[in-house]
C-alpha cells in the first residue's frame, strides 16, 4: 500500500531507498470507507494524512449548520490540521473520506525524518512555504475573484475533481451557491470551455 508514498518521498522529498526502508516500520496505513471521518470539530488532530488512493475533504461548519469546504486531498496530496497537529490544540475542522481511501497516517516520527535526510529537510520547507503560497492565493480569490475564475482555479488545482465530487461540495469550495456555480458552467460553456 505505500508505493505512491514511496514515490512521493523518493522522487519528491529526495529521500534515499536506505532512508525510506528505516522509515517504513513506523507507518501505518488504514483503509478508510466513505463517509467515515478522520477528524472531527473538537478534537486534536495526531496525524498528517497521505491519500495513496480515494477522496478526502477538510471543512468547518458555521454557526447556522453551513459547510465550507476548505480543501480537498485526491491522491498524493497530504490533509492535517496543521495548527491542531502542531500546537497540540483541539481543531475547528471536520476531515472526511468522500470516497472509500487508502491513507498513511504520518505522525511526529515521520516529521521527525527532517533531522536525518537533508535532502527531505529542503523539500518539506519547499511545502510548508507552498502551503503558505496556496493558502494566500485561496484568500485572495475568496475575497476579490469572480465565481468564473474561482472556478477556473479549482479546475487547475484539482483537475480531475469535476467529475468526482458534488457540483454542491464543488460550490462550497468556491463560497457560491451551487445556483451560481451552474450558472458560472453554462456561460463556460458557451464559451466551448471543457473542463476535462
Amino acid at each position: 500500500m505505500l508505493e505512491k508514498f514511496k514515490s512521493y518521498l523518493v522522487d519528491k522529498g529526495g529521500i534515499t531507498e536506505a532512508e525510506f526502508q528505516e522509515l517504513a516500520p513506523v507507518l501505518q496505513t488504514k483503509t478508510i470507507d466513505k463517509g467515515t471521518y478522520l477528524l472531527r470539530e473538537g478534537e486534536v488532530c495526531k496525524y498528517a494524512f497521505f491519500v495513496e488512493q480515494g477522496l478526502l475533504r477538510s471543512f468547518s461548519i458555521d454557526q447556522a449548520g453551513k459547510e465550507h469546504i476548505i480543501q480537498f486531498a485526491p491522491e498524493n496530496w497530504i490533509m492535517s490540521d496543521i495548527s491542531s497537529n502542531f500546537f497540540n490544540e483541539s481543531s475547528d475542522f471536520f476531515i472526511e473520506a468522500i470516497e472509500n481511501t487508502e491513507v498513511v497516517l504520518l505522525d511526529k516520527t515521520f516529521f521527525n525524518l527532517s533531522d536525518k535526510s537533508s535532502s527531505y529537510r529542503k523539500y518539506n520547507e519547499l511545502l510548508l512555504q507552498n502551503h503558505i503560497r496556496h493558502l494566500q492565493k485561496r484568500v485572495n480569490l475568496l475575497l476579490s475573484a469572480s465565481a468564473e475564475k474561482r472556478y477556473l482555479n479549482f479546475i487547475q488545482l484539482y483537475p480531475d475533481l469535476t467529475l468526482r465530487v458534488s457540483q454542491w461540495m464543488i460550490a462550497s469550495y468556491l463560497g457560491i451557491t451551487p445556483e451560481s456555480l451552474s450558472r458560472v458552467r453554462k456561460e463556460l460553456a458557451t464559451k466551448n470551455f471543457k473542463p476535462n
